[in-house]
């Protein structure tokens, strides 16, 4: 290498150029710079307005499905509008699910309410009155029903009158009233007719033993009265039924009681003549 070789530095002429750019550039008007900065913000207002006015449907809520609970607001209508396609699929289905269609838990409420309102027929009707005032002293029907039409079953009976069952456990209470009372005796303590009537049956000692319903004697008077009327269609009491049946009146069950009739109609409603002795014989 020779020490006669110049240094490596760039050529003046080349540096001066350089020098001679960069002042230009600095020395550049205020315009040159106002420029682009109005090109950005101009972009920038483009953007918000597009975003704000044109983008608009894509940022509003979710609408909630159609048929749900119009009160819900807040977090609770965000959480319903979160739901997975598949739960609002589900959802839809059981909304449109047809009635009587249930699942299991629901099963008997639907059937409940398909059904018709249970109505007694004049038989029913009987049957249970006479089991619910016979069975409990303290059982009154109701002052404020209107005894000149069908009572309300709810009113009589012990059990549900809307589950299905309801149409063959009626059948059966009247049935099994009879069963029970097969001798009923409506009476009218000051009626020497409604004595009469009294002192026969008891005379007859049956098993299982007569239910005697002293009707004046009743806080319900007033309203069994004209049920009964209605009912069995006898306008004055004693009221005799054997077996749920009218047998005459108190003249002609006197009658037949001379005649040994009553007895047998006793024995045939299921009640056993002289049934207390023989049962108390029994237990000597």
């Amino acid at each position: 290498m020779s020490f006669d070789t110049p240094p490596l530095t760039p050529p003046l002429a080349v540096f001066n150029e350089f020098q001679l750019s960069m002042n230009t550039t600095a020395r550049k008007p205020k315009q040159f710079w106002q420029r682009p900065t109005f090109i950005a913000l101009f972009t920038l207002v483009v953007v918000s307005i597009y975003v704000l006015l044109v983008s608009q449907p894509s940022l509003s809520p979710i609408k909630l499905p159609q048929g749900s609970d119009k009160s819900l607001t807040g977090m609770a209508a965000e959480r319903l509008t979160r739901l997975s396609e598949k739960a609002h699929r589900l959802a839809a289905v059981h909304r449109k699910r047809p009635q009587g269609t249930t699942t299991s838990t629901s099963e008997a409420d639907v059937a409940t309410d398909t059904l018709p309102p249970l109505q007694f027929t004049p038989e029913q009707e009987l049957a249970a009155v006479t089991t619910f005032l016979a069975s409990l002293p303290q059982n009154v029907i109701p002052s404020n029903i209107d005894p000149h039409k069908p009572i309300d079953p709810e009113l009589v009976l012990d059990f549900d009158t809307k589950s299905p069952q309801a149409l063959t456990e009626v059948a059966q209470l009247e049935h099994d009233a009879w069963i029970h009372y097969p001798v009923v005796l409506y009476a009218k303590m000051h009626s020497p007719l409604s004595r009469d009537l009294e002192k026969i049956i008891l005379d007859l000692n049956l098993l299982p033993g007569p239910a005697i319903i002293p009707v004046e004697y009743r806080p319900d008077e007033e309203v069994l009265k004209p049920l009964l009327q209605r009912l069995t269609g006898v306008e004055e009491l004693p009221i005799l039924l054997i077996g749920g049946k009218i047998i005459g009146t108190p003249q002609e069950v006197k009658y037949m009681h001379s005649k040994g009739d009553l007895a047998r109609a006793v024995t045939q409603a299921g009640a056993v003549v002289d049934g207390v002795k023989k049962k108390k014989g029994r237990k000597h």
